[in-house]
């Protein structure tokens, strides 16, 4: 299937995605900024550069767009334009993500992974369950991964 949009029209949609700043990683920031938690945005010194660091806590909070690493849900969806590239690059993705993953658990980091499906979609969770689930995470001592998903079971 070929693209509908040109290539300068598909070089100016993908320059305006953005790694930082998303609007599902704000929410996340604001609403356990609300209540009360301080943190560090993409600390250079860790694995990954997490995008919230919690010293006090021992903790990282990443916030995972589906698409891009390639979780199981509604909201990923290979493109049928260059399959391959796509197909490499979101493995290469995850493959990244594991070896952050293990580098941080190996310094004895815990570790959250929030996925874009449990703020926004058709299997979002409702109201503040998730800044509930992370604030749960960030006070519970012995939970060293895990992920929080409008998905069941990933």
């Amino acid at each position: 299937m070929a693209d509908v949009l040109t290539p300068e029209q598909r070089q100016l949609n993908m320059s305006r995605i953005r790694g930082r700043d998303t609007k599902p990683e704000m929410y996340i920031r604001r609403g356990l900024h609300a209540r009360g938690f301080r943190y560090r945005l993409q600390d250079r010194k860790l694995p990954g550069r997490p995008d919230l660091v919690f010293p006090r806590y021992h903790a990282v909070i990443f916030v995972h767009g589906c698409f891009w690493h390639g979780h199981h849900c509604s909201m990923f969806k290979l493109p049928a334009t260059r399959e391959e590239f796509w197909a490499t690059k979101i493995a290469s993705n995850r493959a990244r993500d594991e070896r952050t993953t293990a580098a941080l658990l190996k310094l004895g980091w815990r570790i959250a992974n929030v996925w874009e499906c449990s703020i926004r979609g058709r299997t979002r969770l409702t109201g503040d369950e998730v800044i509930t689930k992370c604030q749960n995470f960030l006070l519970s001592e012995e939970i060293m991964l895990i992920d929080i998903s409008g998905v069941q079971n990933t």
